[in-house]
């Protein structure tokens, strides 16, 4: 078994593929749209869905927004520059609402960004050579 995908319900599904692929460097895999049902599903990630873990975006047409509830956590992306990746996202309007720093109690670099729906996503500083 793996993990295949993770989906989250955008409101604005242009919107959504440019952040997770013009700031954090995805690449959109797939896009279709249900004329039935009156959805789109766009896939982004780093890598193949054939060997990658990849996001879901899912537009329910004519939805812009959602109760994102107290139970969701976050997604976690390695990188390897934190600090700069930071700079450029706050560039370019991202909200790192958990500048970079040490975790609590560890030596571990993290920070926090939202991306446009409000969902969080942890970015963890990753050397190329860290096992994932």
């Amino acid at each position: 078994m793996r993990m295949l995908h993770t989906m989250l319900r955008v409101g604005d599904l242009d919107r959504s593929i440019q952040f997770y692929t013009e700031l954090l460097g995805m690449k959109l895999l797939r896009q279709a749209d249900n004329e039935e049902y009156k959805y789109t599903l766009a896939f982004v990630g780093y890598g193949d869905e054939a060997d990658h873990t990849v996001l879901e975006l899912t537009y329910n047409w004519g939805k812009s927004e959602y109760d994102l509830g107290d139970a969701y956590g976050h997604i976690a992306i390695g990188v390897e520059d934190i600090y700069g990746l930071c700079e450029q996202l706050e560039a370019k309007g991202a909200d790192v609402y958990r500048k970079p720093g040490p975790v609590k109690g560890g030596k571990t670099v993290i920070a926090f960004v939202r991306d446009p729906d409000g969902y969080a996503i942890e970015l963890i500083d990753r050397k190329p050579s860290d096992d994932l």
